[in-house]
């Protein structure tokens, strides 16, 4: 295999402080694979403005500036870390395409193990992180609850794998095709069916600045992931209706010996009932506007400006 030209792909958002440390960071590590011959002297580090309203983006273009091997993509508002990993998917030439956060809790050493991987034929390699030790014990175990409900719904996912991988240009040139709105690129790069390893890693604390995923942001990436990717829950409410149907028809057939404890449950069957009906109708009402969103065929992303491309 020839020389690979790589893209490193780094979204930002807010991420002025955290850019003193990863901009060098990914200076040094493009310019060691160039000189050691695992990476063509084309290969790029591509910094991707998220519509942040601190100096970010002008100390992007200032690196541009000072370095041939960065580049910078500045999107016209905030379209959120999916839409700017789509981004530079898009607007980038490369022979292998490595996404990373900006933040570099995810060890940049691993791209190296990624890239040799990709030498010996292996389109998609995901980084996995080893442990989950330093999350809380709340973001830990909805992590392994959300990994669990994803593979029962037949939604094939890595346990630990976020957004850090490498694909090559194969597996990006058919993810291109797909025109979807509600993102969720980890599980959609593992539906496209190339061949895939896995590198592990231990996830490191954050240099400077603060985390731009939150619990709330979390728990509505989760949500979203699943109500992309299957219509399980959907069906779960065709089973719920004909468990209370069922439970309903005992109740009428038992009517003639009502007393006091039958109505207090009949009673409480019906408040449950109700709650249900109501969830089942909000959980519609999600997919449905799923549909409209899709329908409308906005863009995931908008380009304001390039530089060093």
């Amino acid at each position: 295999m020839n020389v690979p030209k790589i893209a490193i792909i780094l979204p930002c958002y807010n991420e002025e402080k955290m850019l003193a440390f990863s901009i060098p960071a990914m200076e040094n590590l493009v310019g060691k694979f160039i000189e050691e011959g695992i990476a063509s002297e084309n290969s790029k580090a591509c910094f991707i403005n998220d519509g942040s309203n601190d100096k970010t983006w002008e100390t992007i273009k200032s690196a541009v500036h000072r370095n041939k091997h960065i580049c910078g993509i500045s999107l016209s508002r905030n379209f959120g870390h999916q839409g700017a990993l789509l981004a530079g998917l898009h607007a980038l030439d490369a022979d292998a395409y490595i996404t990373i956060d900006a933040d570099l809790q995810d060890n940049p050493e691993c791209i190296r193990e990624m890239l040799a991987k990709y030498a010996s034929g292996t389109e998609i390699v995901c980084g996995v992180r080893k442990r989950r030790d330093t999350d809380s014990f709340f973001k830990r175990n909805t992590a392994i609850l959300f990994y669990r409900i994803m593979n029962l719904c037949g939604v094939k996912t890595i346990p630990n794998h976020a957004d850090f991988r490498l694909m090559g240009r194969k597996s990006v040139m058919e993810l291109r095709k797909y025109k979807e709105k509600n993102l969720f690129l980890r599980g959609l790069i593992l539906s496209l069916g190339f061949k895939t390893d896995s590198v592990y890693y231990d996830r490191t604390e954050r240099a400077a600045g603060e985390t731009k995923y939150p619990l709330r942001k979390m728990l509505a990436f989760a949500w979203n992931g699943i109500t992309s990717f299957t219509t399980l829950p959907l069906k779960i409410i065709s089973l719920s209706g004909i468990l209370f149907f069922i439970t309903g028809l005992f109740l009428i057939a038992d009517l003639p010996a009502y007393n006091i404890i039958t109505a207090k449950f009949t009673t409480g069957l019906f408040c449950c009932f109700s709650g249900i009906n109501l969830m089942a109708l909000g959980l519609i009402a999600e997919y449905i506007g799923k549909i409209l969103i899709e329908a409308k065929q906005r863009p995931s992303f908008i380009i304001e400006e390039k530089t060093g491309l």
